[in-house]
């Protein structure tokens, strides 16, 4: 854990609204898959936001990721991403990004790989990260 997440944690119990706001608030182009950022739009703020979004909730509430397959008339085109906590207790911030042709099938658990060995969405995450951890500061200095 991060300082600014124990910095955040050590201080009033987070709220998953809060988490939610935060994150929903931070995304932008900047922060969605690089290969997919021509086809986001403010219109769908969730498109292409899965992985990240998933990596930062993993980083706030700890628990497992999950990765499913996106497929297109029975055709995978794309991987989907959420947390699963405790309980067996799914989180997932993204799931209205899908356009009604496109459905998510599976789940399998996927260990986290560190930081330092990813290939991609590395400046993503850290940007949505960052983004998080600023706007549930905020939020904290106001209660």
């Amino acid at each position: 854990m991060s300082v600014a997440a124990a910095r955040i944690t050590a201080m009033t119990p987070l709220r998953l609204t809060d988490i939610e706001r935060a994150v929903r608030g931070s995304w932008g182009a900047d922060t969605c898959t690089p290969e997919f950022r021509a086809r986001w739009t403010p219109d769908n703020p969730a498109r292409d936001q899965c992985g990240v979004t998933a990596m930062v909730v993993n980083d706030l509430l700890g628990g497992e990721l999950i990765r499913g397959e996106v497929h297109v008339d029975e055709v995978r085109v794309d991987y989907h991403w959420w947390n699963r906590l405790g309980m067996g207790i799914e989180i997932d911030l993204t799931r209205e990004q899908f356009r009604p042709e496109e459905t998510v099938t599976g789940g399998i658990v996927v260990p986290r790989p560190p930081v330092t060995e990813w290939r991609r969405l590395r400046e993503e995450y850290e940007l949505l990260r960052t983004r998080v951890m600023g706007k549930l500061e905020e939020q904290q200095a106001t209660m």
